[in-house]
Formats: structure tokens, sequence, C-alpha cells
């Protein structure tokens, strides 16, 4: 199956949302390459970078997933080839 190389961002502003954003991405964690996170403390938030290598309908998935978390917001960036 073709798959994607694509950079997915993160942002936190609902705490009580992490152990479940944590659980998705525990879900989808064999597509996983990288992830970094970043503390905003003076912002209340938190911002986070995951790195997949995954088929578009996965990517979606999770992504879709993640969206639907209370004060969670994630916007995905790809690369311009195909893996």
């Amino acid at each position: 199956m073709e798959t994607r190389v694509v950079l997915l961002g993160i942002i936190v502003e609902d705490i009580a949302s992490v152990e479940a954003l944590n659980a998705v991405l525990h879900e989808y964690g064999s597509y996983i390459i990288g992830r970094m996170g970043l503390p905003y403390r003076e912002k209340n938030m938190h911002i986070i970078s995951i790195v997949l290598d995954a088929p578009q309908d996965t990517i979606s998935a999770l992504s879709g997933k993640i969206g639907m978390l209370p004060g969670v917001s994630a916007k995905a960036l790809y690369a311009k080839t195909q893996a």
C-alpha cells in the first residue's frame, strides 16, 4: 500500500484531553516516525509535532480522531513526494 510522509501539528488547549490524545497516538504508534512535545506554560497549552509514514486513509482517520477531542486541534502538512 502506498504511504505518505506527513508532519501532524497538534495544539492542546484543554489539558484534560491529554490522556485521550496519548491513547489515540498509541493506537497509531506503528506509523509514527518521531514525536516532539513542547509545553507553552505562559499560554497554558502544549504544542506537539508528530511525523508519520502512513497510508492516506490512516492519516485522515488519525487527524479526525484527534480533531474530535475537546480543546485539541490538528493540521497535517504533507511531503510533496509519496513514500
